[in-house]
């Protein structure tokens, strides 16, 4: 698991967890409900181009930080063969995350439920 995800109130909380904090160049990103358009499950995502690193790290298998492609913005904080959620965005500093967590059908569905909520 790269991430911690939680639904605090109206906000949705992303903590990236150990080295990828330092890796990502994020220790947490807070976004609300209100600017979360949905979220998915899609694992054929890391086999997309990425884009510009601007800042993060790139190994074999492992994907942190900020990258720009066609002029989107996503936080990508993954390692393969995890199946990464992706939550798409709308007036936030990025324009979706892509994420490594743990039970992600779960949590997709979870997200899912409470931007329906609003």
């Amino acid at each position: 698991m790269n991430n911690k995800v939680a639904i605090v109130g109206r906000t949705l909380e992303v903590e990236p967890q150990g080295l990828d904090k330092m890796w990502s160049f994020k220790g947490k990103l807070v976004v609300p409900l209100e600017h979360v358009r949905g979220a998915s499950e899609d694992p054929g995502i890391l086999d997309d181009a990425k884009g510009l690193r601007s800042p993060g790290l790139h190994v074999p298998g492992k994907w942190a930080g900020t990258y720009i492609e066609h002029g989107e913005k996503t936080f990508w904080n993954v390692t393969r063969p995890e199946s990464p959620i992706v939550i798409q965005l709308k007036d936030e500093h990025y324009d979706r995350l892509v994420l490594g967590v743990e039970h992600p059908r779960e949590l997709v569905d979870r997200i899912n439920a409470a931007i329906a909520k609003q």
